[in-house]
C-alpha cells in the first residue's frame, strides 16, 4: 500500500475474536468439528508464502486441517518430515546453546551483530513467558519486549510467542529465540542441527532458515512499531554446530530480500473466509467421517497451484501431483515451463503446437514448432555424421 502498512499482517494478538463465530464453526466444520486446529508455524507460512496462489493450502491452513492425515486418507501420505534422531539431536543442541543462561547465545550474538556494544553480563535478563493458551503467550511476550527495551539491557526471549494475521486467520509462531540489544534493536536467532563446515552451511538449509527467520521478523515488526526505540533487526543469527562436533558457531544472515517476498506474498493470499464462502454446505475434509471418495471431491473443490516445489513443503503434493498429471497439466512440469507456454495449459496441446498443427498465430506455439524443427534438423545430421574413431585426438582448436 502507499503508507507501507499491511493491512492483513498484525503482530499483537487481536483484542476481540480474530474470526466471526459464524467462520470459526464453518472452519470447524470442515476439518472436522472434534478435530482441534493444527496450528500454523512459521515453515508452513514460509511455504504458503511461496506459493500464494494456491487456495487449497490456504483454505485448509487457515482452517487447521491435518494435511499429513488427509493425504493418507486419500492415498497419496507425506514421504518428508524430520527424522527421530533429528529431532532429538536439534533439541539437544539447542540446550546446549541456551545453557547457563544463554551466555554463549547472548556472546554469538555480541560477537556478529553487535560487537561494538557492552557486552552481556552474567546478570542478562531471561524474563518468564508463561501464559495460558497461545494467546496469553502472545500477550506475555509482548509486554516482555516492551519492558526489554525500556530496561536497555541485555534480554534473552526463550520461545517466545509471536502472533500474525495471515488470510485473515490468526497464526501463532515460537521462533527459537528473540534477543534484545541495549539500544532497542531485536534480534531473531535461529538454531539448526545441521553443521556450518569451514563457517559454511548447506545453502539451501540456509536458505530455508532464513525464509523462516523473515516470517518471524514480519510478525515483530507491528510490535516493534508501536513501542518508541524499538527496531526489528533485518540481519538474524543462524547457530550451528561447528563442523563435525557439538560446539555452536553462528553467521548473520541478511533477510530483507525473504522479508520483502514474504511480505508481498503473504498480502497477496485469499482470504480464508472468502474461499469457504464458495464451497457447498457440508463439505468437509475429516478423514474420520469421510471416505475416500468424499475426500477426493472435497479437496478437488478447492483450486490448486501444483508446483514440483511443492514435493518439498507440502503434505498433499504427491496427491495434487496425481491430479496435475491426470489432467494433463503443464504446471507438474515446473513453474517455469508453465510460464514459458503461456496460453498452452496442457502437455497434449504442447505437443500439438510443436508439430506444427497448433495456432499458427500464437507466437508460443510458432516457437515450439520451431524448436521441434531445429531438434529433428540437429538429429538427422547427427545420424548421417560418422562418428570419429574412439583412437582419433581432436584437432587443437586454436
Amino acid at each position: 500500500m502507499a503508507d507501507g502498512t499491511l493491512p492483513r499482517v498484525s503482530s499483537y494478538p487481536p483484542s476481540s475474536p480474530a474470526q466471526p463465530t459464524s467462520l470459526r464453526q464453518r472452519l470447524a466444520g470442515l476439518r472436522g468439528p472434534a478435530v482441534p486446529p493444527r496450528p500454523l508455524d512459521a515453515r508452513a507460512l514460509a511455504a504458503l508464502a511461496a506459493n500464494p496462489g494456491c487456495g487449497r493450502r490456504a483454505l485448509l491452513d487457515g482452517a487447521g486441517v491435518d494435511k499429513t492425515a488427509l493425504a493418507s486418507a486419500l492415498g497419496s501420505p507425506a514421504a518428508f518430515g524430520q527424522s527421530q534422531f533429528a529431532i532429538v539431536r536439534g533439541n539437544s543442541f539447542e540446550a546446549k546453546v541456551k545453557g547457563d543462561g544463554g551466555a554463549e547465545l547472548l556472546r554469538l550474538v555480541h560477537a556478529h551483530l553487535a560487537p561494538g556494544a557492552e557486552p552481556p553480563g552474567a546478570g542478562a535478563r531471561v524474563p518468564d513467558l508463561a501464559a495460558a493458551g497461545p494467546e496469553g503467550r502472545a500477550a506475555r511476550t509482548a509486554l516482555a519486549l516492551r519492558e526489554a527495551t525500556s530496561a536497555k539491557d541485555w534480554t534473552l526471549l526463550d520461545h517466545p510467542m509471536l502472533a500474525l494475521e495471515v488470510a485473515g486467520s490468526p497464526a501463532y509462531l515460537e521462533p527459537d529465540a528473540v534477543v534484545v540489544h541495549p539500544d532497542g534493536r531485536w534480534t531473531v536467532v535461529e538454531i539448526k542441527s545441521f553443521p556450518m563446515i569451514d563457517g559454511a552451511a548447506d545453502a539451501a538449509k540456509v536458505g530455508a532458515a532464513a525464509r523462516q527467520a523473515a516470517v518471524y521478523v514480519l510478525a515483530l515488526e507491528r510490535t516493534a512499531g508501536k513501542l518508541p526505540g524499538a527496531e526489528v533487526g533485518h540481519t538474524v543469527l543462524l547457530v550451528c554446530p561447528k563442523d563435525f562436533s557439538n560446539l555452536p558457531t553462528a553467521a548473520a544472515v541478511d533477510i530483507r530480500r525473504e522479508r520483502s517476498v514474504t511480505r508481498r506474498q503473504l498480502d497477496r493470499l485469499t482470504r480464508v473466509e472468502e474461499l469457504a464462502a464458495a464451497l457447498p454446505e457440508g463439505l468437509s475434509f475429516d478423514p474420520a467421517t469421510r471416505t475416500a471418495e468424499e475426500l477426493v471431491e472435497a479437496v478437488s473443490a478447492v483450486d490448486a497451484a501444483y508446483a514440483p516445489e511443492c514435493l518439498a513443503a507440502c503434505e498433499l503434493a504427491f496427491h495434487c501431483r496425481d491430479r496435475a498429471r491426470s489432467a494433463d497439466q503443464v504446471t507438474a512440469l515446473g513453474r517455469s515451463v508453465r510460464g514459458e507456454l503461456g496460453a498452452l495449459t496442457t502437455v497434449e496441446a504442447a505437443l500439438t503446437a510443436a508439430a506444427g498443427t497448433g495456432c499458427a498465430e500464437d507466437p508460443t506455439a510458432a516457437a515450439l514448432h520451431r524448436a521441434a524443427r531445429l531438434r529433428a534438423e540437429a538429429l538427422e545430421l547427427a545420424a548421417v555424421r560418422p562418428p570419429r574413431p574412439s583412437s582419433e585426438t581432436p584437432a587443437c582448436p586454436c
